[in-house]
């Protein structure tokens, strides 16, 4: 008997702060069963020398090689914990899928290809696990003229594409992004805007802590209507489909200049107008594309945002919005175990792009294999 295709996806997104993993079994592969899920969270240090790299600094090379040993021992704590609860020897295991840390994201600018680059040392990760890596999944999309991004569309098909009526599902990481699931098959996505990232900024800035616990400060606030509408203004929402974005645009620097406009502005106030900011860019998304939805899965740590996801509800009167635990699978575990199936396709040789999602010429295998 053929042994079960056990996959680890690992997972550190825009938020920085830290890294998720999963164990799934792909005996069904357009539902896999996640066996084991472990979290390391990332030291201090670590996040700022990542957050630092995202924008042009002195001695980048060096930097961002020593960023991604560092990275890497985090990834291989992760395995080793998820081998360890699972009571199962890295021989077991197929591939690990290991996504990286994007720190910059340009396609399709410069020279018309662009690039798109994760802090990645796939060869460090197969040495220190004894398994196959299978890393850099978003550089052929967009050698093929794509974003790279999002990739979880095409998992997201899978996993919660039904044919009786239209999803939508909306993953809130550092940036937010939305998978349109029609029933006839057809899939759209795109990065809607900021998620998490500017919000966490913000909290960890003023008050110390990583981030806003169930929008519990931003709750207390109240929105500054001018500064929102300065915010929902940014040239980026309203281009049109296929797109991508990340901290090259979203970062410190950019509220800084909108903020700077502002006089008194108390910090709770703040957190209130980026909390509706990334819930307003989210909703008019949804509103815009998936008018005929019925139903909104939220994933990513958003999905633990209370008074996030009670905003949304109450710009969605029509629609049910749920967390992805709902739908079996925890918000905190979806991204990675995309990464697992994205892992799962490479090592079949089966092309996991949706063109319809990232713009590309079409559909590619995605990611290079790091044989253990």
């Amino acid at each position: 008997m053929s042994k079960a295709p056990l996959y680890i996806g690992l997972m550190s997104g825009t938020s920085m702060d830290g890294v998720d993993g999963v164990l799934a079994d792909f005996t069904t592969p357009s539902r896999p069963q996640v066996l084991a899920h472990a979290f390391v969270p990332m030291p201090n240090t670590l996040a700022i020398e990542l957050l630092a790299l995202n924008s042009p600094c002195d001695n980048e090379l060096h930097r961002a090689a020593l960023a991604a040993n560092a990275l890497i021992r985090l990834y291989a704590q992760v395995v080793d914990m998820l081998l360890a609860s699972s009571r199962l020897g890295a021989q077991a295991i197929t591939a690990i899928g290991a996504h990286g840390q994007t720190v910059r994201h340009q396609p399709q600018l410069h020279d018309e290809t662009g690039y798109t680059l994760q802090l990645n040392n796939p060869a460090l990760l197969s040495e220190l696990s004894g398994i196959d890596v299978v890393a850099d999944f978003r550089s052929r999309d967009v050698a093929a003229g794509g974003q790279g991004a999002p990739l979880v569309p095409a998992f997201h098909k899978g996993l919660f594409g039904r044919t009786d009526q239209t999803v939508a599902v909306l993953n809130i990481g550092g940036i937010s992004n939305l998978s349109v699931l029609h029933p006839d098959g057809r899939v759209q996505g795109w990065d809607c805007g900021p998620g998490n990232a500017l919000m966490d900024h913000w909290c960890l800035q003023h008050t110390g802590q990583p981030f806003d616990r169930e929008g519990a400060w931003a709750a207390s606030g109240s929105v500054v209507p001018d500064l929102l509408g300065r915010l929902l203004r940014e040239d980026y929402l309203h281009q049109t489909p296929p797109k991508s974005t990340g901290r090259d645009l979203f970062n410190p620097p950019w509220l800084q200049a909108h903020l700077s406009h502002f006089a008194d502005l108390s910090a709770v106030d703040v957190q209130a107008t980026l909390t509706a900011f990334t819930t307003q860019a989210c909703l008019n998304d949804v509103r815009q594309h998936a008018a005929d939805a019925r139903q909104l899965i939220v994933c990513g740590g958003g999905a633990l945002n209370l008074h996030l996801m009670q905003s949304l509800q109450q710009g969605l009167p029509g629609v049910e919005v749920i967390s992805s635990e709902a739908m079996g699978l925890p918000p905190l575990q979806v991204e990675a175990t995309a990464f697992a199936w994205l892992a799962y396709k490479c090592m079949q040789r089966e092309t996991a792009s949706l063109p319809s999602v990232t713009g590309a010429q079409g559909a590619r295998v995605l990611g290079a294999v790091y044989p253990r």
